[in-house]
Formats: C-alpha cells, sequence, structure tokens
C-alpha cells in the first residue's frame, strides 16, 4: 500500500488502477450455506457436482412409437403392446415384432433402441389390436435420449466462484439441490456527508442540492448482491465523520464514500481517513471520474468516489465492480465487450484522459449507431439515466466528426 500521493507522480490509467487495488485484497473466505430460493447473484464456495445422471433413464425425445431397428422390415407390421407414458413407465416385456406407444420423456423399455415419430408410420385398427408400418427404417437410438448425455453423475456443474443466475436456480433445483454453500455476503458501508445536501423529500433551502450520489450508489450495489449498511446523511462535522468511519470499520469489509476526495475539498476529510488508515488519493486518468481514493481503515477497505453523481456512477462501475467482485469470491469475468458502432454527433474530447462519454446505442439495417445524448457534465444525472451506453474515446483522441467509427461500451448490469 502505497502512503503519499507523492509515490504517484502522474495520473494512473484505469487499468493501472484496477490492477494496483485487485494486487491488495484477497477475497472472503466465510462461507455459508442457503437454500436455494435465496441464491440468486450468491457465488459459490465450492464447486458443485452433479449427484445424478440428467437425464436419469433413456427416454424419448418425442411422441411417437418405441421399437427394435432389428424388427423393422419393409411392409412388415409391428404389434402396439403398450403405452410408456412420462411417468408411467412400460414395466412389461416387449416381444419381438413389437412395439410401444411412447410419449415425449417417458422411459424407453430396456429392450428397446429406438423411437419412430407418430408421423412416419402408418397405423391400422383391427377388432383385437394396433398395428404400425414404418415409413422409413430408423437409425439406432434415433430420438432418443441417453441417460446422463446432458450431465453426467460426479460432473462438475458449476465452478467455485461461479456467481449464481436465475436459470442456473432452476438447474440446480433440476439436480436435486435444496441449498447450495456460497461465500456470505460482502458488507458494504456507505454515506453522505455535506452542509448542502438535503434528504429527498425536504423542502429545499436556496444555495442546497438533494442528496443523490447515496441512492444511485446504494441501488448500484444492489444489482451486486451484496449487503449495504446505509450510514445515512451526515453534516461537514468531523466528529459526525469519524463516527461514521469508525462505525464502518467495525461493521462493514468496504466503505464507499463520494466527495472529499479532490484538491482542495474538505481538508478534514483527508486528515480523518489518513488518521484512521492508509489511503491513496490518485488522480486517474478518466472523464468524468479524475480524483478517487482507495485504501484501508482497518479491516475495511475504502473507495473514495468524486463527488459529481456521474464521476461517481463511473467510478463506482468502471473502478470499483472488479475489486468488489474479487472481494465477494467470485471468479474473474470478462469485462464488458466493446462494440464498433457509427456516432451520428460530433463528439468533443481533450486529449490527456479517457473520455467515458454518456450515449444511446442501436441497430439498423447498416448496423450498430450511436449518439450522446444532450450535455455530458458529470453533475447531469440525467445524462446516464436516459443512456444505454458509453461512448469510450481513448485517451489520445480528439474531437471526433459525426460519422466517425468509435467504440461502445453497453452499460453493465449495475445500471441497466
Amino acid at each position: 500500500m502505497q502512503h503519499s500521493p507523492k509515490q504517484q507522480p502522474k495520473m494512473l490509467s484505469a487499468e493501472q488502477a484496477i490492477t494496483q487495488m485487485l494486487a491488495e485484497v484477497q477475497p472472503l473466505v466465510q462461507q455459508e450455506t442457503v437454500p436455494l430460493a435465496a441464491a440468486l447473484d450468491r457465488v459459490l464456495a465450492k464447486p458443485v457436482l452433479s449427484e445424478m445422471n440428467v437425464p436419469g433413464y433413456d427416454n424419448a425425445a418425442m411422441d411417437g412409437f418405441a421399437m427394435r431397428v432389428a424388427d423393422i422390415k419393409p411392409n412388415q407390421p409391428l404389434v402396439v403392446v403398450g403405452k410408456a407414458l412420462a411417468g408411467h413407465a412400460y414395466t412389461a416385456k416387449v416381444p419381438s415384432g413389437s412395439c410401444v406407444v411412447i410419449t415425449t420423456g417417458a422411459v424407453l423399455p430396456p429392450e428397446l433402441d429406438t423411437v419412430v415419430m407418430q408421423e412416419q408410420v402408418n397405423l391400422t385398427q383391427t377388432e383385437t389390436e394396433q398395428h404400425i408400418v414404418c415409413q422409413l427404417v430408423p437409425l439406432v437410438g434415433e430420438h432418443v435420449r441417453r441417460a446422463g448425455e446432458d450431465i453426467a453423475k460426479d460432473q462438475p456443474v458449476f465452478a467455485a466462484g461461479h456467481k449464481l443466475r436465475p436459470a442456473d436456480l432452476g438447474l440446480l433445483a433440476s439436480l436435486g439441490f435444496a441449498s447450495v454453500t456460497v461465500i456470505r455476503q460482502l458488507n458494504v458501508a456507505i454515506f453522505s456527508s455535506g452542509d448542502e445536501l438535503i434528504a429527498p423529500g425536504q423542502p429545499l433551502p436556496d444555495g442546497h442540492i438533494y442528496d443523490s450520489n447515496r441512492y444511485v450508489i446504494a441501488a448500484m450495489l444492489q444489482r451486486l448482491g451484496v449487503k449495504i449498511l446505509d450510514l445515512g446523511l451526515l453534516p461537514d462535522e468531523p466528529a459526525a465523520i469519524e463516527q461514521a468511519f469508525l462505525q464502518a470499520m467495525a461493521n462493514a469489509d468496504v466503505l464507499i464514500t463520494s466527495a472529499g476526495v479532490s484538491v482542495g475539498e474538505a481538508d478534514y476529510t483527508r486528515h480523518i481517513l489518513q488518521k484512521l488508515g492508509d489511503i491513496n488519493f490518485w488522480q486517474v486518468a478518466i472523464k468524468p471520474g479524475k480524483p478517487f481514493a482507495f485504501g484501508k481503515l482497518n479491516h475495511c477497505w475504502f473507495f473514495g468516489l468524486p463527488g459529481n453523481p456521474v464521476a461517481a456512477v463511473v467510478t463506482l462501475e468502471q473502478l470499483v465492480q472488479p475489486i468488489l467482485g474479487k472481494l465477494s469470491g467470485e471468479a474473474p469475468v470478462a469485462e464488458g465487450t466493446l462494440l464498433r458502432a457509427e456516432c451520428q454527433v460530433a463528439l468533443k474530447k481533450q486529449p490527456g484522459r479517457q473520455d467515458y462519454q454518456r450515449g444511446w446505442y442501436w441497430q439498423d439495417g447498416q448496423g450498430l449507431k450511436v449518439k450522446t445524448l444532450g450535455r455530458q457534465s458529470s453533475g447531469m444525472l440525467s445524462s446516464i439515466a436516459n443512456a444505454n451506453c458509453y461512448i469510450v474515446l481513448p485517451a489520445d483522441s480528439a474531437s471526433l466528426p459525426a460519422g466517425e467509427s468509435v467504440l461502445i461500451l453497453p452499460f453493465s448490469t449495475m445500471l441497466r
């Protein structure tokens, strides 16, 4: 851990900042067992192996007739001796020259080896029995799902570190799992501070603004499946700020704040941070989001986001999200895919920092198109609330005319 901004003589790229933070943090190790119904977005603590074959038995892939391929001769009828229904197996012996009606998912009688679709047979009925004549000679195993062909017993289903999605819970349920062992949830504390901030719903005096950062940060964190400790809206008083830090240090794995990390902002906030822990105050070469702080308060990791609302959103999603993933025990995941799109408007940019301009992309007959949505001020949340992607302009890029090909990064689940 570096202890002084003097050790960071220039701005870090986003990749450098993320690499340094990932090198510092270690995943949680505490485990707990939770019911399957409560396991969405939880991270598996150990691999899951199937305790059964899926399917558990040879069965029909569609409605038709089950038979032996060896019994099928041109224009020679087979006697229909019974029915195999889903949930009701046909258990009697099937003599040579016979077949059974079978429905999708029903157990294939052990002496039979193929299924012919009902549309591919001619069925005749006498007073005492039914006969079929196949219109073709099938292959052995046609329209048959073999036991274990989807998942074999003892086969790995999910690796440790896998974050469970809705379909994953269905798969686990289909394998008979009622609960899973997961890493305990990350506890993340947040608070807002500032005498100019007013809680939503209250009258707004002149010179004040409503507290928005705490709400958007909490909402984004909910998408990550962490537990949130909301320490509220605090005044610009050193004692109140220090008490919030101490509460977070005692009860949370992570503390995330916004504002107070820029040069010239609230000197007592920096003083308290440096008094209680090891904190780096960085300048990261992204726009919006240049001021950023990272460090540790005893056993609690600290992330200080810029105060401007859009800058707080961008740094939380782009810089902090990967670190929270590692802390939660989640296996490394591929970064969001950058796509190419034709920009429909001119873009303003000064070289120097990688720019995350907020945009809206869509597909038409000629490919992906994108445009910005009004002004790109880092204080205007509407620019991100009405967007579905970032237009990512490299650090050395300058302004671009309309019609240029640009890279876009669709919003992650934190913002969608």
